[in-house]
């Protein structure tokens, strides 16, 4: 069954992203932080931006969110074209197609574990789905703290809880912004995990940036970020990069 998975993902493509620039300032101050960025991912890929800060790998992690807009070129995602779209329509779209793991948690401290979960769907006036709801909670061994606040939880458990935020609307794709930046070795690899496993259980397309070569092993594939340009390292990656 997952090899008919796997079959069925490396022919979707979510997301293609052509000749993307983006440049700051002018002149003498003028920066390319992003020079001709081309790539495409499929449904549930799951695949890793790295590079050193500066490099551009926010930047470009920005764009694709469209918490940033590009200089020139095109982001598609599922077909839909990011910025050829009105800018209340954007904001739309990004809300329910795109999730996002940020470094700090960014979870409401007077909500609970599910209540943080659920919130992106409430903001959007839709219903959750219970089942979808324990499926989560499950997947992210978070059923025990279901009823606990932020503040009653370890800086592993309150990034699970981010995740389950970033999967309940189902989106297109997921962008980890160093999501393991704030934790210590142990509970970054907890996380890395669980990511992978969401990938696979629930055909979740993910894109994350880091700094971190060690946490990329479990990946489909890397690309690699040096000022401002790409170059797709593919998978299995590590002699590459020693």
């Amino acid at each position: 069954m997952e090899g008919l998975g796997r079959r069925i993902r490396d022919v979707m493509e979510i997301m293609r992203v052509e000749n993307l620039c983006k440049t700051y300032g002018r002149g003498d101050v003028k920066v390319e932080a992003l020079k001709h960025v081309s790539f495409t991912l499929q449904k549930g890929e799951f695949a890793a931006v790295i590079g050193e800060s500066g490099s551009g790998k926010s930047t470009l992690l920005n764009c694709i969110g469209a918490l940033d807009e590009p200089t020139s070129g095109r982001i598609l995602i599922d077909g839909q074209d990011l910025f050829a779209m009105a800018e209340e329509e954007r904001t739309i779209f990004r809300r329910r197609n795109i999730g996002f793991i940020f470094q700090s948690f960014h979870l409401i401290p007077e909500l609970n574990v599910e209540q943080n979960m659920i919130f992106p769907l409430l903001l959007d006036y839709k219903k959750p789905d219970n089942s979808q709801v324990e499926e989560i909670l499950e997947v992210l061994g978070l059923q025990e703290r279901r009823r606990h606040l932020p503040g009653q939880l370890s800086g592993g458990q309150q990034q699970r809880v981010a995740i389950g935020r970033a999967l309940i609307t189902k989106p297109k794709i997921i962008l980890a912004d160093e999501p393991t930046g704030n934790l210590d070795r142990r509970n970054s690899q907890d996380v890395m995990e669980l990511l992978t496993k969401a990938s696979r259980q629930f055909q979740q397309t993910i894109l994350m940036i880091t700094h971190n070569p060690n946490l990329i092993t479990g990946v489909d594939r890397v690309m690699q970020v040096s000022d401002g340009s790409v170059n797709d390292l593919g998978g299995n990656v590590n002699e590459k990069l020693s």
